[in-house]
């Protein structure tokens, strides 16, 4: 058994290594400007991005749960962290980056967590209406974070500024209309080019063309240099507690209650996106995976990356599907983009440095569009009421907090189609009168009894009529809790208290037993 296992393991590296080492080079390119740009939202230097997106993705390669699929930094979880960072660095120099490091190990025990809880099982119980409320927010919130970079500050809450102090160089006078020019040809390259070819990926054409354009021309814009530092050598293991005149963060439980909110929002929200891309994934492919063990390796991966010095993330749904088109499909493809990654960093770190940010802003605004669910919006009027509602709500709550919270959004999502399904299900349970006589009277029962239908059950009964004789038929109805047990009790006693000699008939085994157990009247059969 344990040699077919291993056996297994090694046929999920080896299936067609060329293709999976070439997509994964391919891969790897689209993967620097995003962790360079998610770096820049989150508020910490480039290097810590790029060192968490080759960090995540070798771990993965070995303990994930889906082939082929690409974990990095992500837009969805860097927004996340800006709050975190700009607090930490308030408080000190260089305590954002510690306090976030330290979220990040939370972050990863939370998601190792979360794997042996089976959490995956229960993402298959969160609706549409949650999941478009969620990618619409967070595309609005990518959009949003690159506003400071056109020349456009938002003033309108204390949060919001400290998000655009976070940006060490913004495009000032003269170089507005210049950033906005390179963005727009940048979006005109990435649109039409993969109408011409698609070999090479259009969002790094746009990258090299607007680069060479801006060498050539000696244009005095931003660029990646005045993001921060970018990596000179491979990653350290670098734990962040210790001094804080060292810049570190003490070990104690302040300094966890402190990152707790944080931690839990990415570990919760980093598994969503997760399961999101590997469902597009199993779909593209016919194969299924393992929720729960990919849960378990997002999180060791997190942990590692954390250890050394890079920031969590979560799968990437337009790398991911581009690997799996190019044919990379197995651990192999995955292990190379995040080597390749790091080869080219180190290679070719003076060239990234004079990237203007405006290239990476035109990805990121393709980025944004590109996550947003626009099927939902433009079939608003087709959708049901209710899951319309959802996703406003998801959505609200999400933009409407401060700082922007996709977990908060979530959870107000699923808690409003719970009530609402609530109300649906409610009704499920019918109640009539089968059979009248002067003397006696029936009842048949049709329908799932519970707390949400316990209502519509009383109801059906009329309490001010006393015929010496009143039969419940439950042969088509079963009682689910407690709510329900409570529900049939309350009938009888007041049909007893009028006079009325009540039976009950057709109870099936389990509401039988229900009822024994919990109820307070007698047994009837």
């Amino acid at each position: 058994m344990a040699s077919n296992s291993k056996g297994a393991y090694v046929n999920q590296w080896i299936e067609n290594p060329f293709k999976d080492v070439l997509s994964g080079l391919v891969v790897a390119f689209a993967m620097i400007p995003e962790a360079i740009a998610f770096s820049g939202i989150a508020g910490v230097d480039p290097q810590v991005g790029l060192f968490g997106a080759f960090c995540l993705s070798v771990t993965i390669a070995f303990v994930g749960g889906r082939l082929g699929m690409i974990t990095s930094s992500t837009g969805s979880t860097a927004l996340l962290m800006t709050g975190l960072v700009a607090s930490g660095n308030a408080q000190g120099e260089g305590l954002g980056l510690s306090y976030l490091m330290a979220a990040g190990l939370l972050t990863g025990l939370f998601q190792i967590l979360w794997g042996f809880m089976r959490l995956g099982y229960q993402m298959r119980f969160v609706p549409q209406g949650v999941l478009s409320g969620f990618v619409n927010a967070l595309a609005l919130l990518i959009l949003q974070a690159q506003l400071p970079q056109l020349g456009i500050s938002l003033h309108y809450g204390e949060h919001n500024e400290i998000e655009s102090n976070l940006i060490q160089s913004l495009p000032t006078g003269i170089q507005i209309p210049i950033v906005w020019l390179l963005v727009v040809l940048g979006l005109i390259i990435i649109y039409i080019l993969p109408k011409i070819t698609r070999l090479i990926p259009s969002q790094l054409i746009a990258i090299v063309i607007l680069t060479i354009i801006s060498i050539g021309l000696k244009l005095d814009i931003p660029t990646v240099k005045d993001l921060g530092q970018l990596p000179i050598g491979l990653p350290t293991l670098s734990i962040p507690f210790g001094d804080l005149s060292e810049g570190k963060v003490p070990f104690n439980l302040s300094t966890f209650s402190y990152v707790l909110p944080t931690s839990l929002a990415i570990s919760l929200v980093g598994l969503m996106e997760t399961f999101l891309t590997q469902d597009i994934l199993d779909d593209i492919t016919d194969t299924n995976s393992n929720k729960n063990k990919e849960a378990r390796g997002q999180g060791i991966a997190n942990f590692v990356s954390s250890l050394f010095g890079g920031m969590p993330g979560c799968a990437l749904v337009g790398q991911s599907v581009m690997n799996t088109e190019n044919g990379g499909t197995t651990r192999l493809s995955t292990l190379a983009s995040g080597l390749s990654l790091l080869g080219m960093i180190l290679i070719g770190r003076n060239w990234l440095e004079q990237i203007p940010i405006a290239a990476l802003v035109a990805v990121m605004i393709t980025i944004a569009i590109s996550t947003a669910d626009t099927a939902s919006l433009k079939n608003i009027s087709k959708i049901p009421r209710s899951d319309t509602a959802v996703m406003l709500m998801t959505f609200s709550v999400t933009m409407l907090t401060t700082p922007h919270n996709l977990a908060l959004g979530v959870l107000a999502g699923v808690a409003l189609a719970g009530i609402l399904f609530s109300r649906k299900v409610a009704k499920v349970i019918r109640v009539s009168i089968s059979n009248v006589t002067n003397n006696e009277v029936t009842y048949e029962v049709i329908g799932q009894l519970f707390f949400v239908s316990k209502v519509y059950f009383v109801q059906g009964f009329n309490m001010h009529d006393h015929p010496r004789k009143i039969k419940i038929n439950m042969s088509k109805a079963h009682i689910w809790d407690q709510s329900g047990v409570a529900a049939l009790d309350q009938v009888i006693r007041k049909l007893k208290s009028g006079g009325s000699e009540v039976e009950v008939v057709g109870l099936n085994k389990e509401s039988l037993d229900l009822f024994e157990r919990i109820g307070g009247q007698p047994t009837m059969h």
